[in-house]
């Protein structure tokens, strides 16, 4: 608690071995068992399959360099939010927060949880695929059980992602050993004549780009809790360095693994390419894979429920959300209001969703607002050339990210238009009609502070300031 001011922070829990686990952990989700038969269905050709990866994993890469240096000049919690809010006002920030807590997130934390599901059911209905209400009632048990971890206490969560994480990891390395054995073997016919086939047109490589980011959407994950990272400053450049070329190199290795062992008819037809390629390569030690799924999941869901929970956090903390999910439990120093938020609207989000329709909502907003934050860094390098810059890329960096952030956005538009993406804009936009009565005129803060105040005692929950120090 500040002495002066009489509120709460959170603590500065997150160490560098936690930080690194955390992006893996959430990074390496099960986009890595199921988008390679669609990176490879989009874009026509083993090679070039394998190009579209390693490209993913560099724009990652290169992303990160420009979000070290905004977490490092703007050393506050939020992502995204807190540096749209810092550059171009409450605005578009509130959008922002507004599509990101209402949409985005949940829609993430949902999308994973109905694929952890799926592999927890499956082997309890052997002869056809498990019912919709058992899957979607083994998610919201996912998503219950995480909240309450994370409500509980930052220590405990960031543990279990370490663990989850180690164990992910292990997996990977299971299957890359596999593949490496079989090409060893003379297994190399997927490799031969590697780029026959391949389909280079812009909505191909577009679509398939974005198959792609989806198993490396996590990357941004740190910047969303800077303010309980031990040492931002040296840590969050560190484990950005470690963590993303890692897990570029596992991604582009266990993609020449499932090649290895399934030819890519068999990929492209295959529906779960690494239960596939466990049947293929580990005969009786198949179940290993599905195991492996779930556990790569459940961390993935950790991973995003944590931060996700910490974007809804310091929006309300800024103004962009109702007070009462800005204050931390008084004893356990958890938001735990905003993550009881998140798990409400996730759970929510299972009711009508199927992965594929929420991976489409998703990955489209995400880089609606990425293309903002690439803008601000641009913006804060011409305008507030002066702030002090412990981490500094080159201007080519944000700019190269502004542009490709925007073609992610233009090419579906173009290319695959559907009525999705409009209710997308639409429902972004709609966000105007919330703030303008309710935030910027303040409309209803008297019935909103009896609420606040009850909730308050009800949750025994206390106001927060960002942690600075």
């Amino acid at each position: 608690m500040d002495a002066t001011t009489g509120k709460l922070n959170l603590k500065r829990e997150v160490g560098l071995i936690s930080a690194v686990c955390l992006i893996i952990g959430t990074m390496i989700g099960s986009g890595i068992f199921m988008s390679p038969e669609w990176v490879l269905r989009y874009i026509g050709s083993p090679g070039a399959s394998l190009l579209i990866w390693a490209a993913c994993g560099l724009v990652c890469m290169v992303a990160a360099f420009s979000y070290v240096e905004l977490g490092t000049v703007i050393k506050e919690s939020g992502g995204e939010y807190i540096y749209i809010l810092r550059n171009f006002g409450p605005v578009p920030a509130f959008l922002f927060s507004w599509t990101s807590v209402f949409v985005a997130r949940p829609a993430g934390i949902a999308a994973i949880s109905l694929s952890l599901a799926q592999y927890i059911a499956a082997p309890f209905y052997e002869a056809c695929p498990p019912p919709p209400a058992v899957v979607k009632c083994t998610a919201a048990a996912t998503i219950l059980i995480i909240a309450i971890i994370n409500g509980l206490n930052v220590k405990l969560a960031t543990r279990i992602q370490n663990i989850f994480t180690f164990a992910k990891v292990l997996s990977l390395l299971v299957i890359v050993t596999g593949g490496l054995v079989l090409i060893f073997m003379g297994h190399t016919r997927s490799f031969q004549n590697a780029f026959q086939g391949t389909m280079g047109g812009i909505e191909s490589v577009g679509i398939a780009f974005q198959q792609g980011l989806w198993s490396y959407d996590g990357w941004n994950n740190l910047n969303y809790l800077t303010e309980e990272i031990k040492h931002p400053e040296v840590n969050l450049p560190r484990a950005l360095l470690i963590s993303l070329p890692l897990v570029t190199l596992l991604y582009i290795l266990v993609n020449v693994s499932y090649l290895a062992a399934m030819s890519p008819a068999e990929m492209m037809t295959s529906g779960a390419v690494a239960v596939t390629w466990g049947n293929k390569v580990l005969g009786s030690w198949a179940w290993f894979i599905p195991l492996s799924v779930v556990l790569s999941t459940f961390g993935s869901v950790n991973g995003s429920f944590f931060t996700g929970g910490r974007s809804c956090y310091v929006a309300a903390r800024e103004g962009s959300m109702p007070d009462i999910l800005s204050m931390a439990h008084v004893h356990r120093l958890t938001p735990l209001p905003a993550l009881m938020f998140t798990a409400f609207i996730a759970l929510i989000m299972l009711i009508p969703g199927d992965f594929g329709s929420i991976v489409n909502y998703f990955s489209f907003t995400a880089w609606i607002f990425y293309s903002l934050t690439f803008a601000a860094l641009v913006y804060m390098k011409i305008k507030k050339p002066h702030l002090h810059r412990p981490f500094k890329v080159p201007m080519l960096i944000p700019v190269f990210m502004l542009i490709i952030s925007v073609s992610l956005v233009v090419v579906p538009l173009i290319g695959n238009p559907q009525i999705e993406y409009l209710f997308v804009i639409l429902f972004i936009l709609s966000g105007l009609l919330i703030y303008f009565p309710l935030i910027h005129f303040k409309l209803c803060t008297g019935s909103m502070a009896q609420v606040t105040m009850l909730l308050q005692l009800l949750l025994d929950v206390a106001p927060t300031q960002a942690n600075l120090d």
